[in-house]
């Protein structure tokens, strides 16, 4: 499981990647505070791989979170909490979104780190 800093540790694939891109508005009040609630109960949700996260100066941000199959992408979306965070979203926080989810069938990668 990985924070939504740096880059996630995800398994060999296959596996689903849900990516979240959106632009905000000028409304902050509690959206941080709500943005790592849902990392840390969605790293809780079993069938969570990781998140990765960026956002630009211009309001424009996407975030990916892994998961191990559709059906864990599907309890999630039915958490009733994440479903009021979904509403906060569409009331104040945010002026667009998509939301695509997609298989990865490959990955590969570099580290200096080892």
């Amino acid at each position: 499981m990985s924070a939504a800093t740096g880059i996630a540790r995800t398994p060999a694939p296959p596996y689903y990647a849900v990516i979240f891109t959106s632009k905000r508005t000028e409304d902050d009040r509690g959206y941080a505070a709500m943005a790592q609630r849902m990392v840390d109960l969605g790293g809780r949700h079993d069938g969570f791989l990781g998140i990765e996260s960026v956002r630009g100066a211009d309001g424009v941000g996407i975030t990916v979170s892994y998961w191990r199959d559709e059906a864990a992408i599907a309890a999630w979306k039915r958490d009733t909490e994440h479903q009021k965070a979904q509403r906060g979203g569409r009331d104040s926080w945010y002026e667009r979104y998509e939301v695509r989810i997609a298989r990865v069938e490959r990955a590969y990668g570099f580290s200096r780190d080892g």
